[in-house]
């Protein structure tokens, strides 16, 4: 904030400057010449001296933040741990402290210390969320670090911020800090949440049985609580409590049924260049259906989990 302030007179002074020189000693005659400050050693050691000055104002609170900030931490008990991992082109979230697994939405505490543990799978990102903190790379096989406190509940769009090929532009992501009740109701419902059963809801049922028939679960992990199992293989994001989460396609649509849906029949077509295959024939007459049935299970997971913070969750 104090180098955003000490922008504004520098920029007040140097505009200003501009428009004096240019109605002050503009060109009257051809024949004449403005007296020239060159060799005038009064003007060139000032204009050398106030540079100087703005730079040291600059760099030296800009310096001791950046130690402060980049230095590496040891979480606490008090802090909230969070693995990140980038994928072309998802996020995955892990909570170690409460055992959650999401992806593509950041839920944290408003006023904690947040430390997060940046990995790679495969390319090099950027995590990047402009209004709580800097950019730092995600590196394959190296344990990157950032830390941040978010002062005011809200949500916070987040973007990868190095080219990572392909759908690189929707490696999106939210940052949604909740109050201390919010995210504990947010944490309660991932351990303890309450599922719809597939057996209440003809179209659900029929979307669970597809999950499996058309290969969902050979890259997607499913944690049907309350069915007591768990089924799938967790090579993409996780699905389990998929009902909590708003965003579809890393943060692309708004979780709702039309778009899970959408997403699911034809994803290259809601986010071009990503991974998942289509699974239905362009002609085939029951893929809107299917695709259909199938997000009306997802969006059943988790979602009738007692005091959930609907605004709360994370995205597939």
């Amino acid at each position: 904030m104090w180098t955003y302030w000490l922008s504004w007179p520098v920029m007040i002074g140097v505009f200003g400057a501009i428009v004096y020189v240019i109605f002050r000693y503009r060109r009257r005659r051809d024949d004449e010449m403005p007296t020239q400050s060159h060799g005038n050693p009064a003007v060139e050691v000032i204009l050398t001296i106030i540079p100087v000055l703005i730079v040291i104002a600059v760099a030296i609170p800009t310096v001791r933040s950046i130690f402060a900030t980049q230095t590496y931490v040891e979480p606490t008990e008090d802090d909230v741990e969070v693995h990140v991992t980038g994928y072309q082109w998802w996020w995955k979230f892990e909570y170690p402290q409460y055992g959650i697994t999401t992806a593509n939405e950041l839920v944290i505490p408003q006023g904690k210390r947040v430390v997060l543990k940046l990995n790679s799978a495969d390319v090099v990102h950027a995590f990047w969320v402009p209004r709580l903190a800097g950019k730092v790379d995600l590196i394959p096989n190296q344990d990157n670090q950032l830390w941040f406190v978010a002062d005011e509940p809200g949500v916070y769009p987040g973007q990868c911020a190095e080219l990572c090929l392909g759908a690189h532009a929707y490696m999106r992501f939210n940052v949604i800090v909740e109050d201390e009740g919010g995210f504990e109701e947010w944490v309660a419902a991932f351990q303890e949440p309450q599922v719809v059963s597939a057996s209440t809801d003809a179209l659900v049922a029929q979307g669970r049985q597809l999950l499996a028939t058309k290969g969902c679960i050979g890259c997607h992990t499913v944690d049907n609580y309350a069915e007591g199992m768990s089924f799938g293989q967790p090579i993409y994001p996780d699905l389990t409590n998929f009902g909590l989460r708003e965003s579809v396609g890393a943060n692309v649509l708004p979780a709702t049924l039309e778009n899970v849906a959408a997403w699911i029949a034809d994803p290259q077509a809601v986010k071009p260049g990503n991974y998942m295959p289509t699974l239905w024939q362009a002609d085939d007459p029951n893929r809107e259906q299917e695709a259909t049935a199938i997000a009306a299970y997802l969006l059943s997971l988790g979602a009738d989990g007692g005091a959930v913070a609907q605004a709360s969750a994370g995205g597939n």
